[in-house]
């Protein structure tokens, strides 16, 4: 807003100074011409008048030649003096003798000897003059015996021209500079509450509503502005906290009755037979699936309830725990786990916010994945940012991809809204954990995205910056690519597969 309001102030500037300053130069200009030619004309018809008469009296060859002289040394220029028949009576500069014989072929010296004063005058393309010759006729009477003609410098008159105008241009920037200096001054007391009001909205999209905006500074407008703009975030906390109170509130108060539900069917399950214990089985399944959507609620009222800075993650190190912890859980499940890439190092992301995107994922690719198949996780780094020296990866990329069935475009569109599922998704899932690991994504500075993977799965990518790290760090590729698989003789001893908050 300061350089619209700066670029308005010198925009209004610049057109005064031009409508003024244009118009006055060349009035300048003008003035500067008519006064000379005036002269000239005065210093004209007095040679005129001077030659009269010594023709009268026959003594033009004395008297004519030092009087043209005289004239020239005073005004600087060249003085000619003919008779009626073209004859040269006088001249304050030798004239060689074709000069002589075409004096009456000039256009003023013709139209003198006609009678009639002649004025030829050249301008400059800024209102200077560049050459001017007036010539009058010499008469005495009715009687026409000659004329004269006068050349006139015009060095200094085209000088001052120049130099008004070169003032000019120095006064109109340094008005320009005056405007430029004193409309920043206003611009900013202008704009001040704007920007007030600016850094406000940042406070409140970054969750922070303690402190209103002020109502007291700047024009109405701006005041009646910073008014709304505290009732509407005023609304807005009220409406988030009840909505985060509502669903931690209610998250919380059906864990216990779930908890006891589930005991029950547990204890039913010893005196059922037949078809009844396929209704029970169910019945469990169902609950486990609503206990995950309480856990998943949970998750998202605590990741929605205070804005977590991002930190650095050594993602090498995660994905690797997750492996090891991952890896019982597909062995029973006659699968394969693999972790393929290079080293990546560091990337930004909220605490234990890359553990929970993980085991979502993971839970979501076994699930799909079909008996003695592969899920791979794959670390990798996008193109060097060469605005970083030294450069580093714009983009750090985790990578879980599957061999099941895949999505469609629409509903990889879909995927990530809260409580979705896919028409074939298998059962026991609850529709949040993409939509938990968008959110940590987001939270982190990253985003999540869902693409066809090579061998016709789901390739489920999360993208996160790279932490910044001192010049001497270590690369961010390091060693030859590495490929570590889950073991299959993993023993009995092995490490319970995680709980996982709220998978798909």
């Amino acid at each position: 807003m300061t350089r619209r309001l700066l670029l308005g102030y010198l925009s209004l500037a610049v057109l005064t100074l031009l409508s003024l300053g244009i118009p006055l130069g060349y009035v300048y200009g003008r003035a500067e011409r008519e006064q000379i030619i005036s002269s000239a004309e005065d210093e004209a018809e007095s040679v005129s008048a001077f030659a009269s008469l010594s023709i009268m009296a026959g003594r033009e060859e004395r008297e004519l030649p030092p009087r043209a002289r005289h004239c020239a040394e005073r005004i600087r220029g060249r003085v000619v003096i003919v008779g009626d028949d073209g004859r040269l009576l006088a001249t304050s500069h030798p004239l060689s003798a074709t000069e002589s014989r075409n004096l009456v072929s000039r256009p003023e010296i013709a139209a003198a000897l006609r009678g009639r004063d002649a004025i030829d005058v050249r301008t400059s393309t800024i209102g200077g003059v560049r050459y001017l010759s007036v010539a009058a006729p010499v008469v005495h009477g009715d009687d026409l015996q000659g004329a004269v003609r006068l050349t006139v410098p015009t060095d200094a008159v085209e000088a001052r021209v120049h130099r008004t105008w070169l003032l000019l241009a120095v006064g109109g920037l340094a008005i320009l500079t005056a405007v430029a200096a004193v409309g920043l001054v206003f611009a900013r007391w202008t704009s001040r509450p704007i920007l007030e009001l600016e850094r406000f909205a940042h406070r409140l999209a970054d969750g922070r509503f303690t402190t209103p905006a002020p109502v007291t500074s700047g024009p109405p407008e701006v005041r009646s502005l910073a008014a709304t703009f505290n009732q509407t975030a005023a609304r807005l906390e009220h409406l988030l906290a009840s909505q985060r109170a509502f669903a931690a509130e209610a998250s919380h108060q059906l864990k216990t009755p779930l908890a006891a539900l589930r005991l029950r069917l547990d204890n039913l399950e010893a005196e059922m037979t037949g078809h009844a214990r396929d209704s029970l089985s169910a019945a469990l399944t169902e609950t486990d699936r609503l206990a995950r959507m309480v856990e998943g609620l949970l998750a998202m009222a605590r990741l929605e309830e205070s804005a977590v800075t991002p930190e650095p993650i050594d993602l090498d190190q995660v994905c690797a725990e997750r492996l090891r912890t991952w890896s019982p859980l597909f062995d029973q499940h006659k699968a394969h786990l693999a972790l393929l890439g290079d080293r990546v190092g560091q990337a930004l992301a909220v605490p234990g916010a890359i553990e929970q995107i993980l085991d979502n994922l993971l839970s979501n690719a076994l699930r799909a994945t079909p008996l003695g198949g592969t899920v791979t996780m794959v670390l990798r780094c996008s193109a060097p940012d060469r605005r970083h020296l030294p450069a580093r990866p714009a983009w750090i990329e985790l990578h879980v991809l599957d061999e099941g069935p895949g999505m469609t475009a629409d509903q990889r569109r879909r995927a990530f809204d809260r409580f979705w599922r896919a028409p074939d998704a298998p059962k026991g899932g609850t529709g949040l954990g993409l939509s938990l690991v968008q959110r940590l994504a987001h939270a982190s500075g990253g985003e999540a995205i869902l693409a066809r993977a090579p061998g016709g799965g789901l390739d489920a990518a999360i993208r996160l910056r790279p932490a910044p790290r001192p010049s001497q760090g270590r690369p961010s590729r390091i060693g030859l690519p590495r490929r570590v698989r889950s073991d299959r003789s993993t023993p009995e001893s092995a490490p319970s597969p995680p709980s996982v908050r709220s998978p798909v």
